[in-house]
């Protein structure tokens, strides 16, 4: 038995414009405020930032809107930040291309443990990133608490 059922799916619409339209302002405004780079933010503490709240999707998606935010013209940053090993998502950033700096890394060290061997303590992060140090506007560099990682022999 087949009916006509056009009737019955084509009655969801919204009947208080104000409403949609309230909650689109609502949206906007929490884009800008969570998803925008802080005043002077370097791409680093961004993607970090954003990272830690969101999580990597596999994209540049935070690279790309810094980018756009507040340097459109570095149309190249994508390119060289693959070229630093960074070619297939945020995340790779700090995989491959920069590391916080030691100064704010406590580092790892031998110790014995209590049955007489010889365990190695991991160096450890902070609880929590050290404050952008800042960049100029519309800068794509990152700022004086990350270095850049060297791939290859003895810098790990």
């Amino acid at each position: 038995m087949r009916g006509n059922v056009t009737g019955v799916w084509n009655v969801c619409f919204m009947e208080n414009p104000e409403i949609l339209e309230t909650a689109q302002i609502i949206l906007r405004n929490a884009d800008e405020e969570v998803l925008t780079p802080r005043g002077g933010e370097c791409l680093g503490c961004f993607a970090a930032r954003q990272l830690g709240e969101f999580g990597c999707n596999g994209t540049h998606r935070f690279v790309t809107l810094y980018r756009d935010r507040t340097a459109p013209r570095a149309t190249a940053l994508i390119r060289r930040l693959s070229r630093m090993g960074a070619c297939c998502c945020d995340c790779e950033i700090f995989m491959n291309a920069y590391v916080l700096a030691h100064r704010f890394v406590t580092p790892g060290y031998w110790f014995t443990d209590a049955h007489g061997q010889e365990a190695w303590e991991d160096p450890k992060w902070p609880e929590q990133l050290p404050e952008c140090h800042k960049v100029r506007r519309g800068s794509t560099q990152l700022c004086e608490i990350w270095e850049r990682r060297y791939r290859g022999y003895g810098y790990w």
